[in-house]
Formats: structure tokens, sequence, C-alpha cells
């Protein structure tokens, strides 16, 4: 299989670990965290710790003997399947304070792994692998990175009826195995149903109690298999943001299957032309954008991102502040944008300082005097954002 660089990513590794006791690097199954940290850390045997082998697993059953400071970087991997594990950490690091001590891997969120912010507060520094971004491919491959999603093993695939089988194949482990070892108890079965509903729903306002009822499950059942996904790593939850004005706005959140490579599967799309085809396209297209550009960001502004929906039709993307700026993005699968009354609304509703419409061409145009209509390879590879 081809190595394909990932600089920017790597240089968030090397930079939390120059700052920070603890590192917890996480990101979905297969996203290359072990092969990044390999890479950046290069740990010797004795200081790597692979949770899902049983000797490593045993390695660790006296962790304050284990894990001495040896000057040396440690690494512990899959450590969401020893969540006891971070009290020792604490111990440890507090006892001996110095940058790049541990870095944690955990194929789920802070909290589901055990690692949260509370756990290691002032000790920690979270930093998320996603798949591929476009920077590490070049632009002229963002509709093969769409197609077959950003997961290593999927975009390497020597062909893509390799890389279609590889991702049938995730689906199901991810389901039968992952899901379990993250300490989610839930019928391989019926969460396959309920995450191909997702798919479906996939860039929709989320309607809990339509889905309810067409997987035969409570309400209550629904949100909890939507939030095990959304830990996970597989789901994004993209929040609504409310602005201030007289009308009535959506409260629910919009939904996105994050790697666009394993919501084509779920959806039984194959190929180029069954994607084309496929009444999800312009669906698909807005996730792969907003995975992409949020993947481009720090944390604290990826933390500002919402969407902006009102019942009586107006709606946004996606809402960013960037460098002090607030920024809306909507997303088109079109070669040719125009200005509707929708965006007009966000800028005047959201007090928006510009608008970019990201669309499938090359371009970058004005359409207004604040709205900017920018080519997705472009955004998705240039170094700010910014108008």
């Amino acid at each position: 299989m081809a190595f394909v660089p990932r600089p920017a990513d790597e240089q968030a590794l090397r930079a939390a670990v120059a700052e920070a006791p603890v590192t917890l690097l996480t990101g979905p199954r297969q996203a290359g965290k072990s092969t990044m940290v390999r890479r950046v850390i290069a740990p010797s045997p004795a200081a790597f710790f692979d949770l899902e082998d049983y000797r490593d697993h045993a390695r660790l059953s006296e962790p304050m003997l284990a894990l001495r400071d040896r000057g040396e970087t440690i690494v512990i991997d899959e450590a969401q399947r020893m969540p006891e594990l971070f009290k020792s950490l604490r111990v440890l690091v507090d006892q001996h304070r110095r940058p790049g001590r541990f870095v944690v891997l955990g194929s789920a969120s802070p909290d589901l792994t055990g690692l949260s912010a509370e756990t290691l507060a002032g000790r920690v520094r979270f930093v998320e692998l996603t798949g591929f971004r476009l920077d590490d491919l070049g632009r002229e491959r963002l509709d093969e990175l769409w197609l077959r999603g950003g997961l290593p093993p999927s975009f390497l695939a020597p062909d893509l009826p390799s890389s279609n089988r590889w991702r049938d194949d995730y689906i199901t482990t991810f389901l039968e195995r992952d899901l379990a070892n993250l300490g989610v108890r839930i019928p391989a079965a019926a969460m396959r149903r309920f995450w191909t509903m997702v798919a479906h729903f996939h860039g929709q306002t989320w309607n809990g109690a339509a889905v309810a009822r067409s997987v035969d499950v409570s309400a209550s059942t629904v949100r909890r298999y939507l939030d095990a996904l959304t830990d996970a790593l597989v789901v994004r939850q993209l929040p609504p943001w409310f602005a201030n004005v007289g009308k009535r706005q959506v409260k629910s959140p919009r939904v996105y299957v994050r790697d666009t490579g394993l919501l084509h599967r779920l959806l039984g799309i194959a190929d180029h032309v069954e994607l084309e085809r496929h009444p999800r396209l312009g669906a698909s297209w807005e996730g792969l954008v907003v995975e992409l550009l949020l993947a481009r960001l720090d944390s604290a502004t990826r933390a500002t991102a919402a969407f902006w929906s009102t019942h009586g039709g107006a709606e946004l993307d996606l809402r960013l502040v960037v460098g002090g700026q607030t920024l809306g993005f909507e997303i088109k699968r079109t070669e040719r944008p125009s200005v509707t009354r929708s965006m007009r609304s966000a800028l005047a509703d959201l007090e928006l300082d510009h608008l970019y419409v990201v669309h499938a061409g090359a371009h970058r145009f004005a359409l207004d005097e604040r709205i900017t209509a920018v080519g997705a390879g472009e955004l998705l590879t240039s170094n700010d954002v910014r108008p």
C-alpha cells in the first residue's frame, strides 16, 4: 500500500507533545493514528502499549510500575479498552510533570474513551485525526476522495471494487466488534438498520420521532443510538445556531455520516455513475465539504460550527467564527452558483461578515458585495478561509 504524508496532522501532534504532559489523539478506527505516532514519536518497543494485544494489557496490570518515567514518550494505543488507567496517568503526571510523557490513542470521543477534560484537566491536549485531507492528496483527487472517503485503506486500495469491499468489511466489523469494545451494547443488526437510516438523513435536520417509528424503537433509544455513533466518531451532529430574529428557527441538529466513503456504501453506491444519479448527491457533497473544512480548523474555531435554518425556508449550511469574523458557507453541487433569497436572509439575520458559496467548479468570483463563489478545491487547500 502506498504511503501518503500528512504534514499538517503530524505538525499538530508534534506541537501537542511539545507542550502538554499528555496528548490524546482520537479518530475513527483505521484513520492512521498508530502509523502517525510511529512516524512522529518513534517509540521504542518497551514504550509502546497496544491494549488490543493481551500481552500489552497484562504489562499494564501494575501501571504505576510499567509507566514510570524513563525519559521517553510512552504511547498507549486503544486506550478506551482500559479506562481505569487514566487515574494512574494523573498521579504519574503530577509526580513528574514534563511535556511529552504520554501519547494516548483512542477510537472514540474523549468522554467515551474515559480521558475527558475533567480527568486530566490542565494536563492534556486533544488532537483529532480524521481521514485524509485534500491538502494531503492534491485538488485533482477531490472526486476520488469524495467517492472512496478519507480512511487510508479505502482511499489507497488498488481499485474501486477493492475499496468497496474494504468499506463493507469495515462497517460489519465496526458494528459487530468495535462498538462493543467501546462499551456500546447494542445488537449489530439493530445498529446497522439505524446507521443506514442515518445515511438517508445525511445532511438533514434530525427527526428522532420519525426515525423511531421507522426502526420501531422508542425516541430515547434512537437518541442513545445516535449519540453512540457520534461518540465513536463516525457521525457528526452539527448544532443549530439561534439568531435573535423574529422567526421560528430549527432547534434539532443536522446529522452527517462523517466519512463519505462509508456513507456511499451504506446507501449502496458503488461508483461515480451511481453517485451522480443518487438523490442524496447534493447532501453527500455538502457533508464532504463540511467535514474536510472542519478538519483544517483549530479546535476553538471548530467549536463555533453550526448551521441555521428557519421554518420559513431560509437556511445556511455552515456558520463559523474565523479570526474574529463571522462567515457563512452555502454548499452547492454545481459549477454555476447564484445568489438566492435564503442567502440574503442569512447575511442579514446572522450579521455575516461574508458568505461563501462553495461550488464544484475551479474558479473564484464575486456574486455580490459580501458573497463570493469559491471552488471546493481552493477552499479546502488554501491557508485562509477569510475573504
